[in-house]
């Protein structure tokens, strides 16, 4: 049965969140098992942006030998410690096998990535050292070349080399099941010798763009007519949030045209709509829904752009369904303002970390979701606006000096694609704030 739509008393941006926040948290805590269809085994060099979904385990310990970080001279730590020449009893480089023990009042000469001997406890970086020529020293006529640790500068133990087994012992968990895979990951499972992960099915994300002014890419618009961009943009976002974009036909302004829209996009596992969710005369997205069998959590959010943002549920018809707290079989929904620069924003912000669970993520693992991604910058510049909406304005943010310095990028409004493709961030001003000074430290929202 359909339900009403709530009052139209709007969400703050901050309840809207930790709502959405909730949800995807929830679907997270339901992903798949190991024996599920929803499972696939992958190439490693084809796990880019995929989501893990057994444990990664060490095949053996890590690293495998006790191995050195620096280049310089394996030695006892309490003989170095007392400045004494030492012999210069062999040399090992990386790849290249220890013949050890190391000798008594000795040292190893030893380089970066190769085994310490046996007897040896610590490694003296080569800068802190002087080398000596057997003729120089004769107490060292055993050798040709001996070394000096420089006073005043002591060793201890433990420096400068890794254990054997100091990251991991074989059969550790390294990576639990939900993790996404990125370029660490996959260095991490190479190093293990896998050449394949068991990782789970992308998403099924339909993104269903409205309006009869929308023609394809590939036509001339017409007077009054727009591209497509936004179904576009947004099959690009889903795909980074690790789920699989499926692009629909435009849905016309007609009752007839979004309810067959709508049947068909009722197969996915998450609904992307553009356009048609404000109040206008020919916003008819929302009775739609409702006839659809639709629910909200909220249709209305105090930001901008991105207000009118609906996000709710309606009845799912296929294999493998989400499910609610109630058990029934629902496709999570997200009606997103029809206008690109919104349509990113609220992306961002809310539907990101629901394609991220929907694909398994753990919600306790690094970088749950790709977005939404703040970070701190100081800004360059004043930036005067009014109270009542948290808004998200389109900056550039320069990463190349000690502090991230931030600046809005000139626009003419949430259609405005050429100042989005400029900007790399949206500065975040919040509701009750009307001015941001310069030299202020302020939050941005990443793209």
């Amino acid at each position: 049965m359909s339900k009403a739509l709530p009052s139209p008393s709007l969400f703050s941006y901050d309840e809207a969140s930790a709502l959405v926040a909730a949800y995807a948290a929830k679907l997270a805590r339901h992903r798949p098992g190991p024996r599920s269809s929803a499972i696939e085994r992958i190439r490693l060099d084809h796990a880019l942006g995929r989501v893990l979904a057994e444990p990664l385990r060490a095949d053996a310990d890590q690293p495998a030998f006790a191995r050195s970080t620096r280049d310089g001279f394996a030695c006892r730590a309490t003989e170095a410690s007392t400045h004494r020449p030492l012999a210069l009893a062999g040399s090992t480089r990386a790849g290249q096998t220890s013949s050890g023990p190391l000798p008594r009042g000795s040292v190893w000469e030893i380089m970066t990535g190769a085994p310490i001997p046996a007897g040896a406890d610590a490694v003296i970086m080569l800068e802190h050292v002087k080398e000596f020529d057997a003729h120089v020293e004769k107490s060292c006529a055993a050798s040709a070349r001996s070394i000096r640790l420089l006073p005043p500068r002591i060793i201890r133990k433990g420096e400068n080399f890794i254990a054997r087994g100091a990251q991991a012992r074989k059969g550790d968990k390294l990576l639990p099941a939900g993790s996404p895979i990125g370029a660490a990951q996959i260095a991490l499972a190479a190093s293990c010798g896998c050449t394949s992960l068991s990782v789970f099915l992308k998403p099924r994300v339909a993104i269903l763009s409205t309006g009869d002014e929308l023609v394809p890419i590939r036509s001339t618009p017409g007077p009054s007519q727009i591209r497509n961009s936004s179904s576009a943009m947004l099959a690009a976002m889903v795909s980074a949030a690790s789920g699989e974009p499926w692009i629909l036909p435009v849905a016309r302004d007609t009752a007839k045209s979004l309810d067959a829209a709508l049947a068909r996009a009722a197969s996915a596992d998450l609904l992307l709509i553009t356009g048609g969710v404000s109040a206008g005369k020919f916003d008819l997205v929302e009775p739609a829904l409702i006839r659809a069998g639709a629910r909200f959590h909220f249709t209305g959010v105090r930001i901008q752009p991105g207000k009118p943002l609906v996000f709710g549920e309606m009845p799912r018809r296929s294999k493998n369904p989400v499910q609610d707290q109630n058990g029934a079989k629902r496709c999570c929904i997200f009606g997103l303002p029809g206008n690109p620069v919104s349509s990113a924003v609220t992306f961002l912000l809310f539907a990101a970390p629901v394609v991220a669970a929907l694909a398994g993520r753990s919600a306790r693992s690094p970088n749950f979701a790709r977005g939404p991604r703040f970070a701190l910058a100081r800004l360059t510049e004043d930036v005067k606006t009014k109270t009542g909406l948290t808004r998200f304005l389109p900056a550039a943010c320069t990463f190349s000096g000690p502090t991230p310095e931030v600046a809005l990028v000139s626009w003419q409004g949430s259609g405005d694609l050429a100042a989005m493709a400029r900007a790399n961030c949206f500065l975040v001003v919040p509701e009750e704030t009307n001015r941001l000074r310069a030299g202020s430290t302020v939050r941005i929202l990443l793209l």
